[in-house]
Parts: C-alpha cells; structure tokens; sequence
C-alpha cells in the first residue's frame, strides 16, 4: 500500500509562493529578477514584522503564565455553571443560550472592527476564546470566527474605520467618512451573514464533533480545558495581596497624570472623557478585592479582564499599538506570576516557556512578511497595476466597478496593508472613476471590499498567520474551511457595490 500523501505544512505553502513570486519577476515587463533575496526574504520579513513578532512572543509568555496558574480552568467552570444555570429559562433554552453568547461575542468584536479598526489586537484574545469554544463543545475554528473573523467582517464592512475609509478617502479627495450611511447598511449586512455562518458551522459541530476538520488537532485544547470541580484547588496567598498593591499603585498613577488626556475619537469627533480611567481604577480595585476572598484564580481572572479593558481604553483613547499592548500584557505576566507565588526566577522560566510555546507561529509572520518583499524588490506591482487598469478603458461602468473592486481583491492577496494598497491604488483608481463616471465613493467602498475580505485567507496577512498559530490551526485546514465563506463574501460585496450604481445614496 502506498504511503498517503501529507498536505504541505505552512512553510512549505509560503516558501513555494515565495519562489512563485520570485519567479514572476522575470517574466514581468519592468520587474528586478529576483533570485538569491529569496533566501533572504526570511530576514528581512522579519525585520519588518519585528513589531508583530515580539508582541506574539510576549503574549505567548503572558498567557502560559496565566494558563499555569489555572485561572483560566477556573474561569471556563465558572462560566458553563452561570450558563447551565441559564438553561432554565424557557425561551433562552429554546433559542439555545450558547448561540445568544456567540452573537453578542461576533457583534461586539464586528463593532471593534468597524469602529476602531482592530486588526492585531484580536491576537490577544485568540487563547481566551478557542478555550471557551472547545469547553462549550465547538472547536477551535468556532474561537477563531467568535474573535478574528467577527472584527475581520466589521473591518472589511466599516463605518469609520481610519486605515481604511480615513486614508482611501482622503487620497480620493473626500470628505472624511462621508458615505457612512449606506456603510452602515453594508455592516448590518456582512456581519448578519457573518452570524448565521459561523452559528451553523457551531450546531454542526456541537452535533457531531467528529465532523470537525480540527477534531484530532483539537486534542490539545481539549487536554488544556479538561477540567472539573475536584481538579481546581482553590487558594489564597499572600503574595497576591503584593500583586494587588503593585497593580493598584500603577493604576492610581496612570489615573491621575492621564485622565484630563483621555479623548475617544470616533469619526470626525472627539469626545473628552476624563471620568473613564477614575471609573476603571475604582472598578478594578473592587473587583480585585472581592476576587481575592474567593481564591487567587479568580484575582489573576480579574487581572486579565482589566489587562483588556485597558486595551480597549488605550486604543481608543490613546492610540496605542503593539509597543503599548505588549507593554500591558508584559505587565500582566509579571503580576499574574507574583499572584500565583513564583519567584522572579519562576517568573521568567515560564514566561519563557511560553514564548518558546509559540515562536512558530513568529516564525510564520515573519516567513509569510518575505512574500511582500519579494514583490516590493521585484517592482512588479506598478506594471502589473498599470497594465490592468489601461485595459479598463473601454469597459462599462458596472464592469469597470467589477474589475475595480476585483483588482483591490487581488492586491490584498500580496499585499494586505490598507495604507500600503491605499498609495498604490487610489491615485490611479480615483481620477480613472471619474472617466467611467463612477462615483469616488464607490471607488472607495471597492477598496475596503477588496481589502477586507481576502485578509481572512492570504498567507501574507501576518495577523492572519499569527492568529492560526496561536490557536494551533493548520493554514491549509483554515483553508479548507473558510474560502467558501471568502466568495461568499466577494459576491455580495460586489451586489452591494451594484446597488451604489443604481440608487440615489448620501455621500456617492
């Protein structure tokens, strides 16, 4: 019998197309031949994904610190008692009280997403919820959709999000986010489509386990959330009375030199709200104390659910990235290991641990950045840009809006950057709209199209890679489950663009 064929892990899936890129160089009028660079690619991907991969390697450390000290087993309990609990009402049991958390969860990351433009931040709450998923009897494809596919959905659908309807429209001459009526319409509809998939897939698992393409991989998680009443010793120590002192302190400091500089802006607006950080230091310390009565576990629980709301805060407020985020979660592992009684020495061991955990998925992040350099090196975007767009011409303006927003979906597949594809292509595609007699503002609602949905499947996506690597998802059986979903999502959001042609909207 012969041996059965294994499907190519991830490197391999990225190198090839790496080596294809290379190779595209030389057939391409204008391009640099590239040839040794791709051996190179590894390097510099990971020079310009260094931001990325650090934060990785830092919430990896965080979280098997906080996973060690069992504070998240204890969570998962807690939760599927208050939900057992639930059952007895008669009309959640009916509607089913997991599918009424998976909706709020999706709408709440949707709105991130549409709102604010999370992108990178859902890596953080991947090894929150692919836990949740598989205790709830899911698997850790459903934890993926509840986070990373809700906020990806909400992203390619916005209403005001910055990095891509911000700088599409001003480099189209717009009035910024202008249009965001019809936008708005155009979220409910993704996001409800979005819903209704990710809740099927959920019944169909729910149902029979096996027919989950992760059920083997899941093992792992299923091991990690293998827990019950007898396996959980609650505790108290004193060292996290000293983990409360050091948070409480910092916190009261942060509190006092930046809440007269805490101002959310949404849209064009911004909103002073200097009682925000007063409100969530006062929150934590009450938290903190009442969790500390019930045991360690549940202080360590109330230490990350701070780490995140401070998260929130911050990007909205303060127009924190990655140093900042990292900076949190860094601060989160420290406290969470003098909670659970480890030694500075213990602390570093298993933050270590952690970050030794995940550093494949960095790798991949970095591996999957060449992909782009090799394109970038290669100078083959232009020509090929240029080629497409001059074959245009003489196309009708629903066919034109077609290619146009086809162009913007291809792109994404090599270079998933908003701003990046931003500067490529709206100086092109804006004034050539205006030829074809095709609103700018369709121009730019093609752009976010095109840039949102394919960033749930491109290998170059370094969000994308690292989410699957944190939630331990081959890329090819990410694949196999959501490209279908993926042209589902292109053709309704080219009806949609159709719909734009046709009828009298505000801001088009």
């Amino acid at each position: 019998m012969g041996k059965k064929r294994e499907f190519p892990n991830t490197y391999v899936i990225i190198f090839a197309i790496i080596l294809l890129c290379a190779a595209s160089t030389w057939f391409t009028k204008g391009a640099v031949p590239q040839t040794w660079q791709v051996f190179s690619a590894l390097y510099d991907g990971f020079s310009k994904q260094a931001g990325i991969i650090i934060f990785i390697l830092v919430i990896g450390g965080a979280f098997w610190i906080v996973n060690y000290s069992k504070a998240v087993d204890a969570g998962i309990y807690s939760f599927l008692n208050f939900t057992s609990k639930l059952e007895t009402n008669v009309f959640l049991r009916k509607i089913g009280v997991n599918n009424v958390i998976m909706v709020f969860i999706m709408l709440l990351f949707s709105l991130f997403g549409a709102v604010f433009g999370m992108s990178e931040e859902t890596i953080a709450f991947i090894v929150i919820f692919v836990p949740l998923a598989i205790s709830m009897g899911y698997d850790s494809i459903v934890g993926v959709c509840l986070v990373y596919v809700a906020a990806h959905v909400g992203f390619a659908g916005a209403m005001l999000n910055p990095f891509t309807i911000g700088i599409a429209q001003d480099m189209a001459g717009l009035p910024l986010f202008s249009g965001i009526e019809y936008r708005f319409f155009c979220w409910i509809v993704l996001t409800v489509i979005m819903m209704v998939f990710v809740l099927i897939y959920a019944a169909k698992v729910k149902k029979n386990p096996h027919k989950s393409i992760m059920y083997e991989a899941d093992g792992f998680w299923r091991e990690k959330v293998d827990i019950g009443e007898g396996k959980i010793e609650y505790y108290h120590n004193r060292s996290s009375w000293v983990s409360f002192g050091l948070a409480a302190v910092a916190i009261i400091l942060f509190t006092v030199f930046y809440s007269g500089k805490c101002v959310i802006g949404i849209g064009l607006g911004h909103y002073s709200v200097p009682w925000l950080l007063p409100v969530a230091a006062l929150l934590f310390i009450l938290f903190s104390l009442l969790s500390l009565k019930k045991s360690v576990h549940f202080y360590i629980l109330t230490l990350l659910c701070f780490a995140i709301v401070y998260l929130v805060i911050g990007v909205l407020c303060f127009s924190w990235y990655m140093g900042e985020i990292s900076a949190l979660f860094l601060a989160l592992a420290i406290l969470s290991g003098i909670a659970c009684g480890l030694r500075p020495n213990g602390i570093v061991k298993e933050f270590l641990c952690g970050a030794k955990d995940i550093l494949s998925a960095a790798m991949v992040v970095g591996l999957a950045a060449g992909i782009v350099i090799i394109l970038q090196n290669g100078q083959v975007l232009d020509p090929m840009l240029n080629g497409i767009v001059a074959a245009l011409d003489d196309a009708g303006s629903a066919v034109s809006l077609g290619l146009m927003y086809g162009i913007q979906t291809l792109i994404n597949l090599v270079i998933p950057s908003a701003s990046a594809k931003a500067a490529i292509t709206m100086p092109i595609m804006a004034p050539f709209s205006d030829m074809i007699g095709v609103s700018r503002q369709a121009t730019v609602l093609a752009f976010q199209f095109g840039d949102g949905f394919t960033n749930m499947i491109t290998p170059t996506s370094g969000v994308l890679v690292a989410v699957l690597g944190m939630a331990r998802i081959p890329y090819a059986k990410w694949v196999k489950f959501i490209w279908k979903f993926i042209l589902t999502l292109i053709v309704i959001g080219f009806l949609l663009l159709l719909l734009t042609l046709f009828l009298t909207l505000p801001g088009f």
